[in-house]
């Protein structure tokens, strides 16, 4: 039995049949169907199955190992690529209007065999809302106003000003960019610690990620009087952002991607060609580990 879930298809069914569920292939179900969808692989379930063993006895075992076999496969497999999840838009004072340029990113860090990939890259990208503060101390290691940081296989900038909406929320950072620092430090040797990740305005393809988190929040809900009262309500958190293009023209063998700084995601069979849709497989490392501590 895993943990935060329930193995029972009497069980199951009254998930899928009550809607707390899209179907037997939800992401969040613990079907063959949804462990697919969710874009787990075969070898990670094959490494799952050798580290749990076999036993003559029901043990509970820990989501969170499931999730390490997938995490550590993709680590090594998934090619790199960028997603704003929740952006804000940044414009380039001092690029060139209506100009562009293509710029070379890596597929994989580790991993030459992977080759490269070419990003857009013109006067206005997209940035995480999360990424940016108007002040913060010298633990927040990205954009602050009248402080720089790189952007990921680009350039170095530097927070200048704001624009806010009616409710006060950070909506366009205006920065200025120092051209001579693509590849390499700044020449006049100032050190720029932080880095984030972007996806070009111009170019960046709509996108929907689709955030799965455990679907109960007690350990063993079959052990509840009624297993449905410990739904987590936040087992999905749905939002919408930008990729950079062209994800689906070249869905890797594994079948997800790293999104930098983000997570594991797969493209999911709602996409369209007006907007993609993604699931998380996995995030970039086990979220739950403190809370269960």
């Amino acid at each position: 039995n895993l943990n935060y879930t329930v193995m029972s298809k009497r069980k199951l069914k009254t998930l899928v049949d009550n809607k707390y569920v899209s179907g037997w292939d939800d992401p969040r179900m613990p079907t063959i169907a949804g462990l697919r969808r969710r874009g787990y692989t075969p070898g990670a379930v094959r490494e799952f199955c050798l580290r749990i063993g076999v036993t003559k006895m029901d043990n509970m075992v820990e989501m969170s190992m499931l999730e390490a076999c997938i995490r550590d496969d993709l680590n090594v497999n998934a090619p790199r690529a960028m997603a704003v999840l929740e952006p804000i838009k940044l414009v380039i004072e001092n690029y060139p209007e209506g100009e562009s340029e293509t710029l070379t990113a890596p597929n994989h860090p580790n991993d030459e065999s992977m080759g490269t990939r070419n990003l857009n890259f013109g006067r206005e990208v997209w940035i995480e809302a999360e990424d940016f503060r108007e002040s913060a101390n010298k633990k927040f290691k990205r954009l602050v106003l009248d402080k720089e940081v790189r952007l990921r296989n680009a350039y170095v900038v530097k927070a200048n000003r704001v624009e806010k909406d009616a409710e006060g929320n950070v909506t366009t950072v205006y920065c200025t960019y120092d051209p001579d620092t693509l590849g390499k430090d700044p020449a006049d040797g100032r050190k720029v610690k932080g880095v984030i990740h972007w996806v070009d305005v111009a170019s960046g393809e709509a996108a929907q990620f689709r955030l799965y988190d455990r679907l109960f929040n007690v350990p063993n809900p079959a052990a509840e009087d009624d297993f449905v009262d410990a739904i987590n309500p936040d087992s999905l958190i749905v939002k919408s952002g930008w990729v950079e293009p062209g994800l689906p023209g070249r869905v890797p063998e594994v079948g997800s991607w790293q999104f930098e700084r983000t997570g594991y995601f797969c493209l999911d069979k709602d996409s369209t060609s007006e907007q993609l849709v993604f699931n998380q497989t996995v995030g970039l490392r086990d979220t739950w580990a403190k809370i269960g501590d």
